[in-house]
């Protein structure tokens, strides 16, 4: 398996937009599947639009990625939420904003307007 890492997941419910968060996962040897709590999810072969795995249970649809710096994961404005046990390590190494490590849900104004 490959070390561990934060990333960025967001679930498309409608095809463009979902639910968000950050969170720690781990990888496959190859890095085509990811494990993320009890959900597996599978790099979708040949890509989707706008999203680039899906859950091996319910077939739901995620873009995930590394997150960014500046913390514009999403492409439309809506909330993220950080997982407790990564959110120190987030904002310090990441964001380089350690003054924020407490912070487990932001509002992020996306890249595009809805």
């Amino acid at each position: 398996m490959k070390a561990p890492r934060i990333m960025y997941m967001e679930k498309k419910l409608d095809g463009v937009t979902g639910p968000a968060r950050i969170g720690r996962v781990t990888f496959n040897k190859s890095g085509k599947t990811i494990f993320y709590g009890d959900q597996i999810f599978r790099t979708i072969t040949g890509g989707g639009f706008k999203t680039n795995f899906y859950d091996e249970k319910t077939g739901e649809r995620y873009w995930i990625s590394g997150p960014k710096k500046n913390g514009q994961d999403r492409l439309y404005s809506g909330t993220i939420e950080i997982d407790a046990d990564v959110a120190e390590e987030y904002w310090t190494e990441i964001r380089g904003m350690p003054e924020s490590k407490g912070t487990l849900r932001i509002r992020a104004k996306g890249k595009y307007k809805t």
